[in-house]
């Protein structure tokens, strides 16, 4: 029996030139470092519903799944092999809020070419891969 790849799911939402960051907190995975929004792809749920839900789950913005763009792909090792893909958001409905302090003590726009120090490593790889498409591998 194989054990399964980690799916995960990111939401790039840009406005003004700024892109919207997450500081994670209380989860032990990259606690105290900047992320984008996003999570782990349930089963029978496909990529951009997994990325509309977590929008809405961590931050309230409400966007409708086909409108995410597929940007890129991560494949990583870390605590295991895991496969990160990454969706672009068309515009930012509304204001994001803090919707789960108890996983994020902090939500900030940050301009796109002055990006914190303090961002998870792979994120910021893709972040700095551009508009895609594009496939990173990391940590190999």
């Amino acid at each position: 029996m194989r054990a399964g790849i980690p799916v995960g799911v990111h939401v790039i939402v840009e406005r003004d030139g700024r892109v919207l960051l997450m500081r994670r907190a209380g989860t032990g995975f990259f606690d105290g470092l900047f992320s984008l929004p996003g999570g782990h792809v349930e089963p029978g749920e496909s990529l951009r519903a997994a990325a509309a839900r977590e929008m809405r789950e961590e931050t309230g913005l409400c966007f409708d799944a086909d409108s995410l763009a597929y940007v890129g792909v991560v494949h990583r090792l870390s605590d295991t092999n895991r496969v990160d893909f990454f969706c672009r958001a068309g515009g930012c409905p509304g204001e994001p809020q803090i919707r789960e302090p108890e996983k994020c003590d902090e939500l900030r726009w940050f301009d796109r070419d002055r990006l914190p120090p303090d961002v998870v490593p792979y994120v910021r790889a893709a972040l700095e891969a551009g508009a895609g498409p594009w496939v990173i591998e990391l940590g190999w």
